[in-house]
């Protein structure tokens, strides 16, 4: 827009950078739970498929729930400061709300974890050698 029609604001900047965040932390909890995340297929893709479930177990386990642990308890600090403030961009023209899109954070790593819980059970039925109802 400020090529185009020498138009700039401040607000939609921050708006854009703000969405791109809201959709990277709740895609993330989606791509764990399509199996669409990023990995090195290259090895994963040779293993027998229960070790890849106990290899899907084990890093969800000592990787992912930790980290969810560790951003869903202090995020809810952080957003609960930017509430109690009502904080806003340091910019004049710029959102008025930084603490609704904050609040996000929390959430979504609470999906994620919700994600991981999920992906773990449906591997420990991979290594039960049950049905599993979608591709593991």
């Amino acid at each position: 827009m400020r090529y185009l029609f020498s138009f700039s604001s401040v607000a939609l900047e921050e708006l854009q950078w703000h969405l791109y965040a809201v959709g990277i932390m709740v895609g993330l909890s989606y791509a764990l739970t399509e199996n669409i995340h990023v990995r090195l297929d290259l090895l994963h893709g040779r293993l027998r498929k229960k070790t890849r479930a106990w290899i899907d177990i084990i890093g969800l386990t000592v990787l992912v729930l930790p980290w969810c642990y560790v951003i869903i308890l202090h995020g809810l600090d952080f957003v609960a400061a930017s509430w109690r403030v009502k904080e806003a961009s340091a910019s004049p023209t710029g959102l008025s709300c930084y603490y609704i899109i904050k609040s996000v954070i929390p959430v979504s790593f609470g999906l994620l974890t919700l994600a991981a819980l999920a992906r773990i059970l449906k591997q420990i039925l991979v290594i039960a050698g049950k049905k599993v109802p979608h591709d593991a």
